[in-house]
């Protein structure tokens, strides 16, 4: 594998609900299911844009800014792309700041995994972008709820190892234990791959 290869943000949200997603995505490429799931939250997303436009932005804890639909950035540094769903960028000079939102298609508290693939989002946009990224909100699109997260330098360290973990089992390219947590097992388009865990 080449070393110029990048990992998406949402590698690290699929690798730490089951690494064995990670890893049949880059090291058996052909396989790449697409789920029903898959296929919702885009159409989803889609809705939520064009409402988002009329919204204002105190969900998002500021009164104005410019907003910035399906932000695309890499950054060879980090060895990461991907693609920023929203982007609000507010303020002037040393007072700029930008925002990420990630939209979800969940009712539940983000988890971890969540807040990880916030801090790449951060971590990408300070780099291209070059101003702070001090918090991201996650919006919940069936609840219509957004949940502020703090990119601390705990989440941003947590993020930066498990991008070097990635990069490890990919280049080893030997399938990893599965998840302790059967229960991710039960929806998951991999499924049939595992023959060890159902």
């Amino acid at each position: 594998m080449e070393d110029e290869w990048l990992l998406q943000v949402t590698d690290l949200k699929q690798f730490a609900y089951c690494p064995r997603i990670v890893y049949y995505r880059y090291c058996l490429d052909r396989v790449q299911p697409e789920t029903y799931k898959m296929r919702a939250g885009i159409g989803a997303q889609d809705r939520v844009e064009a409402l988002e436009e009329r919204r204002s932005l105190r969900a998002y804890g500021v009164q104005e800014g410019e907003r910035h639909f399906n932000v695309s950035l890499a950054s060879a540094r980090l060895g990461l792309s991907g693609q920023i769903d929203l982007v609000v960028e507010t303020g002037l000079g040393p007072q700029r700041r930008l925002i990420p939102v990630d939209y979800k298609l969940s009712r539940r508290e983000p988890g971890h995994h969540f807040k990880l693939q916030l801090a790449c989002y951060g971590l990408l946009l300070e780099e291209a972008w070059g101003a702070p990224v001090e918090k991201g909100f996650i919006y919940l699109i069936p609840v219509r709820k957004s949940i502020g997260v703090e990119i601390t330098p705990r989440l941003r360290r947590d993020a930066q190892r498990q991008i070097g973990e990635i990069r490890s089992l990919v280049q080893r390219e030997r399938m990893p234990e599965p998840t302790p947590r059967r229960s991710h097992c039960v929806d998951c388009e991999y499924r049939r791959f595992c023959n060890d865990v159902l």
